[in-house]
């Protein structure tokens, strides 16, 4: 459901972003409030958000993986030494 627009809204901007609005509105076919309001109100992830998202999951899994193997590495480690200690002894 579309509420009636009754709120206006004003923005001071340089010459250049103006005409940058009015080429995106032209390109869509919208006015410039138009445009506003549909890049505003229907802003979901853009591909390259959904791709760093997904970049970002990665690297915590394989941080989580890189950690485990050197918890294990230490262990490990400190396994052979106990042994090598053992063994001097």
């Amino acid at each position: 459901m579309q509420s009636t627009k009754t709120e206006r809204v004003t923005l001071l901007v340089s010459p250049e972003f103006k005409a940058f609005l009015s080429r995106e509105a032209m390109q869509e076919s919208v006015s410039v409030s138009e445009l506003v309001r549909r890049r505003c109100e229907n802003r979901g992830a853009s591909d390259d958000e959904v791709l760093l998202l997904s970049l970002v999951e990665e690297v915590k899994q394989s941080t989580g993986r890189a950690r485990r193997a050197l918890q294990k590495g230490l262990r490990d480690a400190e396994a052979v030494l106990e042994e090598l200690r053992n063994e001097r002894n």
